[in-house]
C-alpha cells in the first residue's frame, strides 16, 4: 500500500514537518516498488504471485511443463520443481495473510513421486483451494488437478490418462511389473479418493486400447472430464476465482459462528 502525507498545515518548504513527510513519502514509494519487484521475482522463480484486492488475498500457483523429480531436466525444458512447491504450499497453509489458493495447471506430467507429493500436500490443506486445468493436465497432472477442494477445467483443456511408465533400463522379471502395478494403484486410489470417479472407471480409462495412437490410455476434454467424475466443473479464470471467493466467505462466516 502506498502512503502519501497530507499537505494540510504546511507553511514552509523548509519546515521539519514537510521534510519528514517528504522522506516518509519517498520511503513509501521505495517500499511499494520493492514489493512489486518481489512479486515479479516470485513469478519468474516460482510461477507464483499473490493477487490482492480489498476483500481477498489469493495465492496463485502454476504447475507447468514437466514435474521434475530427483534428477535435473535439461535447461531447455519448462519444469515445476517439487523442492520449490512443497515449502511454498506449507507457507501458504500457515500464512494468516493468504485467504485461498488457486492452482493453474498446464502440464505434460513428469515424475510420479514428486507429483504425488505435491498432490498430497494440496489435498491435505485446510485453506480453500481451487484447481484450474488450462491447456492440459496430463499423466501425473491428473492427481494434481483433483487434489484441490474444488477442481475446474477449461472447455478446450485435455487430460491424458495412461499406465505408469519408466524411462531407462528395467529388469524383465515379474517383480518389475508388480512394482509398476503397485505404483499405478497409488495413483488410482488417490484419484478415486479425491474425485467422483470410481476406481474401476479410472482404471478402465487408464488401460483403454484403440484410442491413443501407439499407446494405451484415454484422452478426455473439458465436459468429458466432468461427466466421468474426475473434475467438478467446467469453467474459466473468473469462475475459479468466484468459486474461491465463495469458499473464503463461507469459511469466514463459519469462523464468526464458532466464535
Amino acid at each position: 500500500m502506498r502512503l502519501f502525507p497530507s499537505p494540510c498545515g504546511q507553511t514552509s518548504a523548509n519546515t521539519k514537518g514537510e521534510a519528514d513527510a517528504t522522506d516518509f513519502e519517498k520511503d513509501g514509494i521505495r517500499e511499494d516498488a520493492g514489493g512489486e519487484e518481489t512479486g515479479r521475482e516470485d513469478i519468474i522463480d516460482f510461477g507464483s504471485v499473490t493477487a490482492r484486492n480489498r476483500k481477498y488475498a489469493i495465492q496463485c500457483l502454476t504447475v507447468v511443463g514437466q514435474i521434475e523429480g530427483h534428477q535435473l531436466l535439461p535447461p531447455n525444458i519448462k519444469t515445476t520443481k517439487y523442492e520449490h512447491m512443497l515449502p511454498l504450499l506449507a507457507s501458504i497453509e500457515e500464512s494468516e495473510d493468504i485467504d485461498g489458493l488457486l492452482i493453474m495447471l498446464n502440464t505434460v506430467g513428469g515424475d510420479i513421486e514428486a507429483g504425488l507429493a505435491i498432490a498430497e500436500l494440496i489435498s491435505g490443506m485446510k485453506k480453500p483451494a481451487v484447481s484450474l486445468v488450462l491447456g492440459g493436465g496430463h499423466s501425473i497432472g491428473v492427481p494434481l488437478a483433483v487434489a484441490a477442494k474444488l477442481s475446474m477445467i477449461a472447455p478446450t483443456a485435455g487430460m491424458t490418462i495412461h499406465p505408469v511408465r519408466l524411462n531407462g533400463v528395467v529388469l524383465g522379471i515379474p517383480q518389475t511389473f508388480f512394482y509398476f502395478e503397485r505404483i499405478q494403484e497409488r495413483i488410482v486410489k488417490f484419484v478415486a479418493q479425491n474425485s467422483r470417479c470410481p476406481e474401476e472407471h479410472f482404471r478402465e480409462l487408464m488401460l483403454r486400447t484403440g484410442e491413443l495412437a501407439g499407446d494405451v490410455g484415454s484422452m478426455i476434454y473439458g465436459s468429458q472430464a466432468v461427466e466421468c467424475g474426475l473434475i467438478d466443473r467446467v469453467g474459466s479464470l473468473s469462475d475459479a476465482l468466484g468459486a474461491l471467493h465463495e469458499m473464503v466467505d463461507e469459511g469466514r462466516k463459519q469462523l464468526t459462528i464458532d466464535n
